[in-house]
């Protein structure tokens, strides 16, 4: 029944018509929880608070289905406008972004210029900017993206997903670039000739990318909500003597709070990707498709 109700939230949370109607409605039932609210205003008060707790940020303008080089340049400037608030607010905040926003479904060079303004920007202000990963299909097209953007400029980096059988080769092939990495399990449903369909396997392959990353000697996000997967990170930095400026782990905003500021009195750093906008439809589906926890508090709320 988890896997039915897993592939129902992906499959919707794919669906235009359906992404239309939830952006024309707002967010109901729940979706709160999981985005800071629609404005940039929201995302900012969202940051204060938890910056006052010790918590670092990451904000992600949300926006999926961007059809034309105008919505494209439009998500740009939203990034723009966020990085030079970050600033200006002094927030402990760095931003992240999809490249379908900046036009990737469109046009690949219009995306790069696109990227070079954000970039740009960022380096001027000292943001650190992350390229979020997307569904296997914009998988190659990310990295090389990433790779051709990190030669220009050292605020970047990106993101690898541990259910995807190429991530191993792709991190050893990006070692040159010395990447500041986020690693997850990974969100999308994919096919299992490119992902790996169990569990226990994702599960193996994220600590194996996770050693890999690490002693690689590279600063590592390890974005995650499942204990065991914080355990064997935390012996792992122990055996190996591993700082803890180099590794910090990431949790998504409204899930796992009181092991978020655990992690914090432990002396680890903590990360809370903290998302907003109006377009918070296919983000809210993927969150309740990986979690059947997520959906019982949403259905509580509309019984509310």
């Amino acid at each position: 029944m988890e896997q039915v109700m897993r592939n129902f939230f992906l499959y919707m949370g794919k669906n235009r018509v359906a992404t239309k109607v939830a952006k024309r409605y707002g967010m109901r039932f729940g979706a709160s929880r999981f985005v800071a609210g629609a404005s940039l205003d929201s995302s900012v008060n969202a940051i204060k608070k938890l910056n006052q707790k010790g918590l670092s940020v990451t904000i992600d303008h949300l926006g999926e289905f961007v059809d034309n080089a105008a919505e494209a340049d439009e998500m740009t400037n939203h990034c723009i406008e966020a990085i030079e608030r970050i600033a200006a607010e002094n927030l402990d905040s760095q931003l992240s972004l999809k490249l379908t926003s900046m036009g990737l479904d469109i046009d690949v060079q219009m995306t790069i210029r696109n990227m070079r303004r954000i970039l740009e920007a960022a380096d001027r202000h000292d943001v650190f900017v992350t390229i979020d990963m997307e569904d296997f299909e914009r998988c190659g097209k990310t990295i090389e993206i990433f790779t051709e953007l990190k030669k220009e400029f050292a605020n970047i980096g990106t993101v690898l997903q541990a259910y995807l059988y190429r991530v191993a080769e792709d991190i050893e092939k990006l070692n040159e670039l010395s990447p500041n990495l986020r690693l997850v399990k990974g969100a999308y449903k994919e096919s299992h000739k490119v992902a790996f369909p169990d569990k226990k396997d994702v599960d193996e392959n994220f600590k194996k990318i996770i050693k890999l990353h690490l002693l690689n000697g590279n600063y590592t996000a390890i974005a995650t909500h499942d204990n065991q997967i914080i355990e064997y990170t935390k012996k792992l930095v122990k055996e190996y003597n591993i700082p803890h400026t180099q590794f910090e782990f990431q949790m998504l905003y409204g899930i796992c709070v009181e092991k978020q500021e655990e992690l914090l009195k432990e002396g680890y750093k903590m990360r809370v990707y903290v998302p907003y906008g109006k377009d918070w439809y296919g983000y809210f589906m993927r969150r309740l498709a990986e979690r059947p926890a997520n959906v019982a508090f949403v259905l509580k709320g509309m019984m509310k």
